[in-house]
């Protein structure tokens, strides 16, 4: 049986852009953007999973990450099912805040691209961002 997966993400957001992967599911032919971070471990917070995995993904250490809640997300990826409970924070981080709005990062431990996405792109529909609970949070965090 299928687990559920309990995963930190964050946004970290810069001059009316979000830092995100870029992703494609080939199942639906979606291009996506999901918001940065991953698993968290067994005795870990969602607060030092966040840490940890900007840490191994980007190679950066946050300055702050501020809780903007948690969210259920049912999905479908390259056809098969996925179930997770994702704490969203905004976060902070002088070293992302260097990297220019046109620069393509890579994520350390697999490769796949991270860019800034104007947030416009998110708000009209043009680009779709994961998870369930991320583009209401960033938007609300963006209208601040």
């Amino acid at each position: 049986m299928p687990a559920i997966r309990n995963i930190a993400v964050g946004l970290p957001v810069k001059h009316g852009h979000v830092l995100a992967l870029e992703g494609y599911d080939d199942s639906r032919d979606l291009p996506f953007l999901r918001a940065i971070g991953g698993g968290i471990e067994f005795g870990e917070t969602a607060v030092e999973a966040l840490h940890r995995e900007f840490l191994e993904e980007l190679g950066v250490r946050l300055d702050s990450a501020q809780a903007l809640g948690v969210f259920e997300n049912i999905f479908t990826y390259q056809g098969e099912p996925g179930h997770e409970i994702a704490h969203v924070f905004a976060v902070t981080c002088a070293a992302l805040d260097a990297v220019p709005l046109d620069a393509v990062l890579e994520i350390l431990d697999q490769g796949s691209p991270v860019r800034w996405v104007p947030i416009d792109d998110i708000r009209s529909g043009a680009r779709i961002l994961f998870p369930h609970g991320a583009p209401e949070t960033l938007l609300a965090l963006a209208s601040r």
